[in-house]
């Protein structure tokens, strides 16, 4: 049970798909399809995190394109630019409790404003599922641990 994750660095997918704030909304509409992802982070050329831009964002874009014609294109004028996020060092079950608190998908994981990661719910579920998956013969122990921290008493 000491391997397991622990923290955001544990976890976190550091291969991402980032957008540029100057990029054209149909152009990031796009590659959120063709990469099968529901959102992407925006950085500027030193990697600073700029916010997130998400299906909800794409959202925002379909509705400003009816009603006002779209009166810009760049997509840093839909993004998220106050999104939750995470440093290196977040424990998972806070991680955990902001993803169970907020109808956020993915949290950026932030080193001095740059992006270096980003986790997934599906992160945190495929972490949750091996920690859950764990030896009998460990499950035993750990019982018998558990047993002896509730009643106080420590073996002979």
């Amino acid at each position: 049970m000491l391997n397991h994750p622990k923290v955001a660095r544990d976890v976190m997918v550091t291969k991402l798909v980032t957008l540029a704030p100057g990029m054209d909304v149909h152009e990031a509409i796009d590659m959120l399809l063709r990469n099968k992802i529901s959102g992407a982070p925006v950085v500027d050329e030193e990697r600073n995190f700029l916010g997130v831009f998400s299906e909800q964002c794409c959202i925002r874009v379909l509705i400003d394109s009816i009603y006002d014609q779209l009166p810009t294109t760049e997509i840093r004028a839909f993004l998220d630019t106050s999104p939750d996020s995470v440093t290196e060092d977040t424990g998972i079950l806070t991680i955990i409790q902001i993803f169970k608190d907020t109808s956020r998908r993915r949290l950026p994981v932030l080193r001095d404003g740059k992006i270096v990661g980003q986790i997934s719910r599906r992160d945190i579920l495929r972490t949750a599922s091996s920690l859950l998956n764990f030896d009998p013969e460990d499950e035993a122990r750990l019982l018998y641990l558990s047993a002896l921290r509730e009643l106080g008493d420590a073996p002979v």
